[in-house]
């Protein structure tokens, strides 16, 4: 008995010397086009707190969906309002965090080493344009930017056109990729993912008036973490938005 007492003696000295972290970290899925602004700003915030974030960057409508279906996200911050209104409806976010961080502007991308301007019009040519080539875009039937880009050309008369020309991305970074690669000789990306990529160059701007505003809203999920209230907090702070602002997007103002 003597020997099992001090047994567990030790044993309560050694939790208290060695005391069994617990996970603080906060998990964000974020649309694949703040990739490289979350990444940089999560960094920022570890070096200042200590608390680590882990991104899951996809397509806003997979991580809608991954969200709806386990738990899992503290955070969610999509490319457009209509799948943040998905989860907003199932109840899966806590409504009263939610608000529009974020907005940006959609471009037409050719490969860097290419040096076409392309008058983005009414009725402009752009199967003429692709020189038989295809359109990069992310999937227009659920990807917000593949369907700001669809509304877009629908709105200047020419998707009926090149529908039948299209390459379909997973997402927008997929469809920035095409170009980089120089597998198609054009894209519709945003304007920060052209930004990101030094093998690609911007042959045009979409006007903002062909499309619905390109916003990003955020918000704690339902169940999420203490901790991830304080960095949606940081995510409006002065360090983040310089991020922001470097990387192309528009801040819709500090929440």
């Amino acid at each position: 008995m003597r020997t099992l007492r001090i047994l567990a003696a030790l044993l309560v000295a050694v939790l208290f010397a060695h005391p069994v972290a617990a996970d603080d970290s906060i998990t964000f899925f974020a649309a694949a086009s703040l990739t490289d602004a979350l990444g940089e700003i999560g960094k920022a915030y570890e070096a200042k707190t200590g608390t680590h974030v882990a991104f899951s960057f996809a397509a806003s409508s997979v991580l809608a969906r991954q969200i709806e279906s386990s738990a899992g996200a503290d955070l969610f911050m999509s490319a457009d309002s209509d799948w943040m209104n998905y989860l907003d409806d199932r109840g899966l976010i806590a409504h009263a965090t939610r608000h529009d961080l974020l907005g940006n502007h959609l471009v037409l991308i050719e490969p860097a080493s290419a040096n076409a301007a392309i008058a983005i019009a009414p009725h402009f040519d752009i199967v003429g344009d692709l020189h038989g080539g295809r359109l990069a875009i992310a999937d227009p039937d659920s990807v917000p930017a593949g369907k700001y880009g669809r509304q877009s050309l629908t709105s200047l008369g020419d998707w009926n056109g090149v529908v039948d020309h299209i390459a379909i991305a997973e997402n927008v970074r997929a469809a920035l990729a095409f170009v980089a690669r120089d597998e198609t000789p054009l894209g519709i990306v945003y304007t920060t993912d052209a930004m990101a990529e030094p093998k690609v160059r911007i042959a045009g701007t979409f006007p903002d008036n062909s499309h619905a505003p390109i916003v990003y809203p955020v918000a704690l999920t339902k169940d999420a973490k203490p901790a991830a209230a304080d960095f949606l907090k940081f995510l409006s702070g002065d360090l983040a938005v310089a991020i922001f602002k470097k990387d192309g997007f528009v801040v819709l103002g500090a929440h």
